[in-house]
């Protein structure tokens, strides 16, 4: 990552954080205009920090979305917690986004934790409110021991609010060249995104528990101009786990492969072949040796 000499242009880290399922990534994606966070309905799906990079106003923004606030005595949780934690320190600036209905409670713990550092408070799926509780909610937060640089209200999934919220991100950037090339979306690789949109397709299609053992390995990518070979395989973390995503028959393995593919095409806009295998490595998630090998390392 190397510097753009560019005159009068701002650049710096926005770390999202905030409660599991506050709408982390959900935001990003509908900021950045393309669907590259893992997003789903079930809590904890985003495990390790991820950048999008997005332009606006000569302002090169790099948010990073980030794991859920939340313990857990599993060291899987430990990990997430202590992403979330980097990326908050690391941060020129932080959003908290808090979903409107607990949004003073989640607020006050999120200043527990961040201290002084300086954040725009978001307060998150409004549509699901009442006026008058939301304008109760606004009115709370604004009365009490507030420390927030600007409070938004948004709807992530409504998409209403966005430009509000990068103008105001683009006011507290650091003066700073460009540290990404400006047609860039993401740093991650193809790979690192082919693995979150499968990972994706296994909290969707399979039972609450399952998906937050599981892992996914992309073995091989044969890539060309209009087709890819995609390997990969997922790591389970019993033997009853690994039954349970293969499926009588084979149904659910070969349902969530159908559902990935559809969805990888649809990001890489070529036709994809996807092979599925499924493994058991016996209470990975409880080993930091296993945990790094598959790319969570306490160290980094």
């Amino acid at each position: 990552m190397g510097q753009i000499q560019t005159e009068n242009t701002k650049c710096g880290f926005v770390a999202v954080v905030g409660k599991p399922n506050a709408g982390k990534s959900t935001l990003l994606n509908w900021l950045i205009g393309e669907k590259i966070m893992l997003v789903s309905h079930k809590a904890n799906a985003t495990r390790k920090r991820l950048k999008g990079i997005l332009m606006h106003n000569d302002a090169q923004i790099i948010l990073v979305d980030t794991p859920g606030l939340q313990t857990g005595k599993k060291l899987l949780n430990e990990y997430m917690l202590s992403e979330a934690v980097k990326a908050l320190q690391d941060a020129d600036l932080t959003l908290f986004i808090a979903d409107g209905r607990t949004a003073e409670r989640d607020y006050a713990e999120h200043m527990e934790l961040a201290g002084d550092k300086p954040h725009i408070l978001l307060v998150n799926k409004i549509d699901m409110l009442q006026k008058e509780r939301l304008v109760q909610t606004l009115d709370g937060l604004n009365s009490g021991n507030k420390k927030f640089l600007e409070l938004i209200p948004i709807s992530a999934t409504k998409e209403k609010g966005g430009k509000q919220i990068l103008d105001s991100i683009v006011k507290y950037l650091p003066d700073s060249p460009y540290l990404y090339d400006p047609e860039f979306l993401t740093d991650q690789t193809i790979r690192e995104i082919y693995k979150e949109i499968i990972r994706e397709e296994l909290f969707n299609g399979l039972s609450d528990e399952i998906p937050y053992e599981t892992e996914v390995v992309i073995n091989k990518i044969h890539e060309s101009d209009t087709f890819d070979k995609v390997e990969a395989t997922i790591i389970a973390n019993k033997d009853s786990q690994k039954a349970m995503i293969i499926g009588k028959g084979g149904q659910t393995i070969k349902r969530i492969g159908t559902r990935a593919r559809i969805a990888l095409e649809r990001f890489s806009q070529k036709k994809i072949h996807l092979e599925l295998f499924v493994k058991t490595s016996k209470n990975w998630v409880t080993s930091k040796q296993e945990l790094a090998e598959y790319g969570y390392d306490f160290e980094s």
